[in-house]
């Protein structure tokens, strides 16, 4: 009788904790905006996740690419239909930093050593107070690629390290019959904000907007107005390629096919690079002009941040998924993946202790990291500009307009600058009397 008794009080016992366990269960959504092999590992990732534990749920969203997936969440927050987790591109920090929309992920999850992720992606994703906006996630940094039997037939066997010898091994190339030395799209990720940090140099006063709202554009002048007239004249010659010359049509792709020798590239692509081209992928840190110091490269990619307006057991789960994909296998097999780089230094450590830093597939790694800490300065710690989406767009229409010879390249250059001091004036004036944080 007592057994029964026992059994029975078990059994409310399980039910009464069920039901609880029940009530704090939560279906959440996690947008994000990659495509094919990145998407792939983001989904494994949240199979991962659901399949490891029954409390919650998440529901990975594609949405296309980044400036598609910031543009839904900005108009799904205004609607309170936003979803609780974001992944947002490195582009948008500072509108969603002044936009209020966003828990910053420190506060949310504050036991959380915060301090273990790389300096160059914490800089980045950080307010002046130390405070950290959203979660690090497919962080990336720029790099040079090789295609290793196209290099072979030039005499070539490692990847330059400077532009000047970038452009002799391009002639080599070329006179060996390769139709396309070096590609590139033109993206200011690539020949804007990337050379100028580790160059560094600002693309903007007040060292790129970290200072204040009234920045003004100055890349219209000094080495990265050289290196853009440079990038004309060597297509002129024949000696690169954007991408819209390929028969690929796109800048990675004609990479990745084998029709381009070499490109300035994410190590997020790297992954696609490999699957396609095997050990033929040489890789090595982004070229810079004779006589300059290197300094760090920007941490590329996007972080995951936590949106406004949901409830606890919403913001629960999100700290749950938020915990799995900050796990060091986690980051160690999502590197592996895809090639963006493990994000925090137990990761890291974690991933040279596992023997598999030699492995073709981590080579981004070691040199993605050795390439974000370089030298810092004032001016390499990121872009705090705001519209800065907007004005990626002025920046590829001028420019290409001067590749295509329809006005010079200085030309091209002031009128970005002067169009977006238009956009930053417009941001200054929609959030004044706010703090930059």
């Amino acid at each position: 009788m007592k057994l029964t008794r026992l059994f029975a009080s078990a059994l409310a016992f399980a039910s009464m904790t069920g039901a609880a366990g029940l009530a704090r269960a939560a279906e959440i959504e996690f947008w994000y905006g990659n495509t094919g092999v990145v998407e792939q590992a983001i989904l494994e990732s949240c199979a991962a996740f659901n399949a490891g534990q029954t409390r919650d749920k998440v529901n990975c969203i594609g949405q296309g690419n980044y400036e598609v997936a910031m543009q839904k969440a900005i108009a799904a927050y205004r609607a309170k239909k936003s979803p609780v987790l974001m992944q947002f591109f490195d582009a948008g920090t500072v509108d969603l930093m002044m936009s209020g929309a966003v828990e910053p992920v420190s506060t949310v999850l504050p036991a959380v050593n915060w301090k273990d992720y790389l300096g160059g992606a914490r800089s980045f994703y950080e307010t002046a107070k130390g405070e950290l906006l959203s979660q690090p996630y497919n962080g990336s940094t720029l790099i040079l690629y090789g295609n290793r039997d196209m290099l072979s037939k030039a005499g070539i066997d490692r990847l330059p390290t400077t532009y000047e010898a970038l452009i002799e091994d391009a002639r080599k190339l070329k006179a060996a019959g390769i139709a396309c030395p070096f590609v590139t799209d033109g993206h200011p990720w690539r020949v804007l904000e990337q050379f100028a940090a580790r160059h560094g140099v600002a693309i903007a006063s007040r060292h790129n907007g970290y200072d204040g709202l009234d920045a003004v554009y100055t890349f219209n002048k000094g080495p990265v107005a050289t290196h853009l007239q440079n990038l004309k004249t060597w297509r002129d010659e024949g000696l690169i390629r954007l991408g819209q010359d390929s028969k690929a049509g796109k800048y990675d792709a004609a990479y990745n096919t084998g029709e381009c020798a070499m490109m300035e590239g994410s190590t997020g692509g790297y992954g696609a690079a490999y699957k396609a081209l095997g050990d033929k992928v040489m890789i090595a840190l982004a070229p810079i002009y004779e006589g300059k110091s290197r300094h760090n490269t920007l941490i590329g990619g996007a972080s995951i941040w936590i949106m406004k307006g949901h409830s606890a057991a919403e913001i629960d789960a999100a700290k749950a998924f938020l915990d799995f994909l900050r796990r060091d296998d986690q980051q160690i097999e999502f590197a592996g993946k895809t090639g963006y780089l493990p994000m925090t230094g137990t990761a890291l450590a974690a991933l040279k202790a596992s023997g598999k830093a030699s492995d073709p597939h981590y080579a981004t790694a070691e040199i993605g990291v050795a390439s974000l800490d370089q030298p810092a300065t004032e001016d390499s710690r990121g872009v705090r500009l705001g519209f800065y989406v907007q004005f990626r767009d002025i920046f590829m229409k001028e420019t290409q307009k001067a590749f295509n010879g329809e006005k010079p390249m200085q030309q091209a250059l002031d009128d970005a600058a002067q169009q977006g001091n238009e956009l930053l004036r417009r941001f200054e004036k929609t959030y004044s009397g706010v703090a930059m944080q």
